[in-house]
């Protein structure tokens, strides 16, 4: 009875600083980007916690346990690389350009049209991505209160993580994020340490797992292809999430390009390392509990925490899963939110104030959060499946215009038109009607980027007759 109570009090206090932060919100800016005024220390935990959510915690240690590190490339690896690679190549020039989002960045770069289509297919992937976390929070909610339902369980979590950030946005999600990184390194610490003392160490974790549960690459005698299906999950999530709103939201609120870039690449690095640890919590799990790997693998940490450990340590526990779960939903409810107004919503109005758009922009949140739910409560929804999926449209329409767009003069709409077509067309072609072990995703980013190079030469050669005739 006192885990609940424990559980309860803790998700209570949170909220209410979440409520609290959001004294600070006067303008649209401050709602979506903290006023972009973030000190390294606050930067650094919400680039961090940009991640750290059910997936980390319960989705990619599910994965592991089933299959090892090999099952789990997209994330940590590629979320992670996804990180350091914005950090190295994108957060200085996108933070000195100082828009509201990323959708403004493609109006500013190209035209309406394109920023359009992208906000939609950003604002999209969000969807599932929302749907893991309050799967997960009702997981949660559901393990430490047995008597209430999972689906009542999601309608709860729901409700109290759309609540705060709907008052506070930004500030609220940076403000929580600095405290619960604190809580999520302490209780996973705490749960490690506790579950490795149960079978006699590290030593006994790995003679007790399959040698190639531990192989991250392919096996050099293995073909092309497997090479090909590595490389598409690193790039799933470690490019396909740049252009994504949150990772853009969450630099840009920065207090300086520098703070932004070095808040990204270390905040990768940070990520990495922590989430290794429920990784190797699940390993542990995988010897304690085969029957329920076998049978319901999803809870297999919630079984190991419940049946192995004392008060205190379960306390830990929950208190850093609800911590990563509230952080990365208040996050994945905002960027969506903030896209759908700014870029979509704004356009059927000529001109609107602050307040107004504020306001938009807070209608777009609990739009955003009713889509998740109805994904949450699907049968068989798996957190993983839910956030991997979420990325692949960004991927084969998005990193390329954005890429090339910053780092090419040449580049035109014409060709970031030809290349999100073609992208797009590519992918879904190659999933329904293809038979072949090459992911649709790799096909799909290749034919985003070949549609680049000959839509903007295609492109030039449109423009320079169109002035010869004129």
């Amino acid at each position: 009875m006192l885990l609940p109570i424990f559980i309860l009090a803790y998700t209570v206090v949170m909220i209410a600083i979440g409520v609290y932060a959001a004294r600070k919100v006067k303008t649209s800016e401050d709602y979506v980007l903290a006023g972009r005024s973030l000190p390294f220390y606050m930067a650094l935990a919400t680039v961090f916690a940009t991640w750290f959510g059910s997936e980390s915690i319960l989705g990619a240690s599910t994965k592991f346990a089933e299959g090892g590190f090999g099952n789990v490339i997209e994330d940590p690896f590629g979320a992670a690389l996804c990180l350091i690679i914005a950090g190295i190549f994108f957060n200085r020039k996108l933070y000195n350009l100082s828009f509201l989002t990323i959708g403004d960045y493609f109006k500013n770069r190209y035209n309406t049209i394109i920023a359009v289509f992208l906000s939609v297919a950003i604002i999209i992937s969000y969807f599932g991505w929302v749907a893991a976390q309050f799967l997960a929070l009702g997981l949660v909610i559901s393990t430490v209160i047995p008597t209430l339902s999972l689906q009542w369980a999601i309608l709860f979590a729901a409700a109290l993580v759309t609540f705060y950030t709907f008052f506070g946005g930004m500030y609220s999600v940076a403000l929580l994020d600095t405290i619960q990184s604190v809580v999520i390194i302490v209780g996973l610490g705490a749960i490690f340490a506790y579950a490795l003392s149960k079978i006699g160490g590290m030593d006994a974790l790995i003679a007790q797992t399959p040698p190639d549960f531990w192989r991250v690459v392919p096996e050099s005698k293995q073909s092309l292809t497997e090479w090909i299906i590595f490389v598409t999950a690193l790039m799933t999530i470690g490019l396909g999430s740049i252009p994504q709103q949150d990772i853009y939201q969450r630099a840009m609120s920065a207090k300086s390009a520098t703070i932004s870039v070095w808040a990204s690449v270390i905040g990768g690095l940070l990520y990495f390392s922590i989430v290794l640890i429920p990784l190797l919590i699940a390993g542990v799990a995988r010897i304690l509990y085969p029957n329920v790997l076998a049978s319901d693998p999803q809870n297999l940490i919630l079984t190991l925490v419940g049946d192995h450990t004392p008060l205190l340590i379960q306390v830990l526990f929950f208190g850093a899963l609800v911590s990563a779960i509230i952080s990365t939903a208040s996050g994945a409810l905002l960027a969506p939110g903030t896209l759908l107004a700014e870029n979509v919503i704004k356009l059927f109005f000529s001109d609107i104030s602050d307040r107004f758009r504020l306001h938009i922009i807070r209608i777009a949140v609990i739009f955003i959060a009713f889509g998740g739910v109805i994904l949450a409560l699907k049968d068989n929804a798996r957190i993983y499946e839910l956030v991997s999926s979420a990325y692949s449209v960004t991927l084969v329409a998005g990193f390329i215009p954005l890429a090339v767009g910053l780092y090419s003069k040449k580049a035109n709409s014409f060709g970031a038109l030809v290349s999100i077509i073609a992208g797009i067309s590519v992918w879904q072609y190659w999933e329904y009607f293809v038979t072949s072990d090459i992911p649709g995703t790799f096909m799909g980013f290749v034919a985003s980027a070949i549609g680049m190079v000959l839509g903007t030469i295609l492109g030039r050669f449109i423009k320079r007759e169109e002035k010869m005739i004129h």
